[in-house]
């Protein structure tokens, strides 16, 4: 094992200072990435600065509309909270179906949007909410957030300290997953938001999560299974490689879009 320096700490302006000072450092949430990418020598930080241990990350808040999850929050706690089981049904069903146990008590919300995994789910319920991701210097809409595979819109030294989703009159979430890894190879959200119907897909873009207006007009139109279903889904753009072909993945899309919209639609918030 090579040489790195663990730095432990304990706010997130602490966390910022010793990102500064290291030559090659990087944050250290749940680890599910970073660690495994580590050991198998593709990545090498000079210094890890561990932030889990930071409680004002940690915790679920609802206020003005809309739900808070801090960064270093757990898949687990999210899939538990009643208050987003009852406010966005869709996103603690998203949480619930990240990865196995282990992953889901240690992977955290904001860990896992900075990494921005092409096949993550968190990224196509974060777009399809319309959420914000919060940091220590500002604040990203989900539109902006995502550039492309493993790329965001964070700045050097950047750290996310929350999302802010705005509760949606329903949502849902399904994904056909890789039988190994558990990525989906398609996961479709869709949701009805405060600024209309908004569908994002993760899993199967060539460039990540990415919204879908065709979906998103014809759901506009008539909120049903079969009008999902119905809506076209062009192979192109979309991945192909060993797990699957473009055109597979464009039918994984159409069947994981007509049942998140039925899981959406049997499962409104409450309240």
């Amino acid at each position: 094992m090579y040489h790195v320096n663990y730095r432990r700490a304990g706010s997130v302006a602490e966390a910022a200072d010793l990102l500064a000072e290291a030559e090659d450092g990087q944050l250290l949430a749940g680890g599910q990435t970073l660690i495994p990418t580590m050991k198998a020598r593709l990545a090498a930080p000079s210094d890890l600065v561990d932030i889990s241990g930071i409680e004002d990350l940690i915790g679920i808040r609802e206020g003005d509309g809309a739900i808070e999850i801090g960064s270093m929050t757990p898949h687990a706690a999210v899939a538990a909270s009643e208050v987003v089981r009852a406010r966005i049904p869709g996103l603690a069903g998203l949480a619930a179906g990240i990865g196995d146990p282990a992953v889901r008590h240690r992977g955290t919300i904001g860990g896992s949007l900075a990494n921005n995994d092409p096949a993550a789910c968190y990224p196509a319920g974060v777009l399809a909410l319309g959420a914000t991701i919060v940091t220590n210097s500002r604040e990203i809409a989900a539109e902006d957030f995502f550039l492309g595979l493993f790329a965001t819109d964070l700045e050097e030294g950047e750290i996310i300290v929350a999302v802010r989703f705005p509760q949606p009159a329903r949502s849902g979430y399904a994904k056909f997953p890789q039988p190994a890894s558990r990525y989906p190879m398609a996961g479709v959200f869709a949701a009805e938001t405060p600024s209309g119907i908004r569908v994002a897909v993760t899993g199967a873009g060539e460039d990540g999560v990415f919204r879908h207006e065709g979906l998103e007009a014809a759901l506009a139109e008539d909120w049903s299974r079969a009008a999902a279903a119905a809506v076209e889904i062009s192979p192109e753009g979309l991945a192909s490689d060993i797990h699957g072909a473009a055109d597979y993945r464009a039918a994984l899309v159409s069947a994981m879009a007509a049942e998140a919209v039925a899981r959406a639609a049997s499962r409104k918030p409450k309240g």
